[in-house]
């Protein structure tokens, strides 16, 4: 009785070792699948059109550097693009080279209409 008493005591001790060292186990992470690109980061310019080659090119000036960049077949354009308009390019880096993704121009607010006309009309039916 005292041998099959320390045989099950010992396996006991045994298993609560053992399980404790499993739990302490770490899994490793996967390691990134090497065929999958990471998505490359979405950086944004915004500046004066300087150049515009429809589905080309298009050049701004941000502060007091030119920027060229090659416009990607699926980008998408917003707005009029012409020389001296405002314009807000997202654009990624592929090696040296900047891909617009998508173009945004600013439409100009529209000059406000001839007010001071309408005061003089009001003078002239007091008359």
């Amino acid at each position: 009785m005292k041998k099959a008493l320390a045989i099950i005591i010992a396996i006991m001790t045994l298993v609560t070792f053992t399980g404790g060292l499993m739990a302490q186990e770490k899994k490793e992470a996967p390691a990134p699948a090497a065929g999958k690109p990471k998505a490359p980061k979405v950086l944004k310019a915004t500046g004066a059109v300087v150049a515009y080659e429809a589905e080309k090119t298009i050049k701004i000036k941000v502060k007091d550097k030119e920027m060229v960049f090659d416009i990607a077949p699926d980008a998408k354009v917003k707005g009029g693009v012409k020389e001296g308009a405002k314009a807000n390019v997202s654009y990624k880096k592929e090696g040296d080279k900047m891909i617009a993704t998508a173009i945004s121009v600013a439409t100009p607010k529209k000059p406000a209409g001839k007010k001071a006309a309408i005061p003089q009309k009001k003078a002239e039916e007091k008359k």
